[in-house]
């Protein structure tokens, strides 16, 4: 499992790092943003993924793998990705950690509407994208992660509960 979840947050680094190389700002319905903005929410809840079965280590880890790939299409936006992701887990982190004992759901939303501050304050200064981009920014990305934390709650929800056996006790 550890293995699939770091190989889905650096894909997801990476296809974030990709599109703002290839497509740089773009306007979706009147809103301006850097193309990785749109994925970067679904690299918050890998990370928490990732941080649920692996620690810290194999985030830190994946966020270096990310960076370093990323390095090929742009090293500018590369090194403020992975500075980004480095600052943005480290707050994310204080505030899932104490939450995480009143349920994971709560405790990925606030943390990873932390980590999209620090993230994109970090990401625009470092990469020289207007701060001005910041409000839609971190909008973007807690819309985006709010939704695939809560679609994923409510998968879990909906998984059915299996029982062994066959009723019978052996």
């Amino acid at each position: 499992m550890r293995f699939a979840l770091t190989a889905g947050f650096v894909g997801v680094i990476v296809a974030a790092n990709a599109a703002t190389s290839a497509l740089g700002l773009v306007t979706v319905a009147g809103v301006t943003v850097t193309a990785g903005t749109w994925l970067a929410g679904l690299a918050f809840v890998a990370r928490d993924g990732l941080h649920g079965a692996g620690g810290s280590r194999w985030v830190l880890a994946a966020i270096v793998a990310g960076a370093a790939v990323s390095a090929a299409l742009s090293p500018a936006l590369a090194l403020a990705s992975g500075v980004a992701f480095l600052l943005s887990e480290l707050a994310d982190w204080s505030v899932y950690a104490p939450l995480r004992r009143r349920g994971r759901t709560r405790a990925a939303l606030a943390s990873n509407v932390v980590g999209s501050f620090v993230d994109t304050a970090t990401f625009l200064l470092i990469a020289g994208f207007p701060l001005a981009l910041a409000p839609a920014q971190v909008a973007i990305k807690i819309t985006v992660s709010a939704a695939a934390v809560l679609g994923v709650r409510l998968a879990v929800l909906r998984q059915p509960v299996l029982t062994s056996g066959g009723g019978r006790h052996a």
